[in-house]
């Protein structure tokens, strides 16, 4: 016993195991998965973009030359507080206007966010329209298009609409045909680019774009009921009745 206990003595103190990490080794551990999953961001953001090209390609025009259309489904964006659309929304509602008068759609389709009672997308482009000429029974309004999937999905699901005309900005205009045909809708598209000059939020839309891209082919792909399905609701097929 006192021949082990002189050894153990005698035996170098061994340093003790650092227990925590060197700061290069905790780098080398954060950006691995860092760069993974930027990677696979870029790999969605890219498949996504093709399957948009893809599915829009040859189906977007500008406003002379787009095919006539039983519908223009025009759709929502910022309202201010008072219920003044915003610069984009009112360029879209002008290009839905015209493309009326001109005899290329029918009727025109409103399709926004109505989910808070203070906030009423398609009611202040009812109104933006109807004080500007368009017969207020030609303009049908869809209060639960709360995103572009939502819009494409409840017109052909709600409203009935198998071609139609959608308008939007140019940097949007892609991915909104592209869902819409995904819907079964036999849609073109007009993009608007007159508000460029605002360039703070064209700039900004133009970056979220790449999320929304992203997204939309998740929607496609899994096939989702929009928020809020519903019964059939007759108002387009009123309103090509009576034009």
């Amino acid at each position: 016993m006192l021949i082990r206990l002189r050894r153990l003595l005698a035996s170098p103190v061994r340093p003790a195991r650092r227990l925590l990490a060197s700061p290069a080794r905790l780098v080398r551990r954060l950006l691995f998965p860092a760069a993974i999953v930027a990677a696979l961001a870029v790999i969605a953001m890219a498949s996504g973009s093709i399957w948009v090209r893809a599915e829009a390609s040859g189906h977007v025009y500008d406003e002379q030359s787009v095919p006539s259309a039983p519908v223009a489904i025009v759709l929502g964006a910022e309202v201010y507080p008072g219920g003044t659309p915003s610069p984009f929304l009112a360029a879209r509602l002008d290009i839905a206007r015209r493309l009326l008068a001109a005899g290329k759609v029918r009727a025109i389709l409103v399709s926004g966010d109505h989910s808070r009672w203070d906030y009423d997308e398609p009611g202040a482009m009812q109104v933006y329209l109807v004080a500007r000429g368009v017969p207020v029974q030609q303009v049908v309004l869809d209060y639960a298009g709360f995103d572009t999937y939502d819009s494409c999905a409840r017109a052909r699901r709600v409203f009935g609409v198998t071609k139609a005309v959608v308008v939007t900005q140019t940097y949007h205009v892609d991915r909104a045909v592209a869902l819409c045909r995904d819907q079964g809708i036999d849609a073109s598209g007009v993009g608007d680019d007159s508000v460029r000059i605002y360039r703070g939020p064209w700039a900004h839309s133009m970056f979220r774009e790449r999320g929304a891209i992203v997204k939309a082919a998740i929607d496609a792909l899994s096939h989702r009921d929009p928020v809020f399905l519903g019964r059939h609701e007759p108002g387009v097929e009123d309103a090509l009745h009576l034009s």
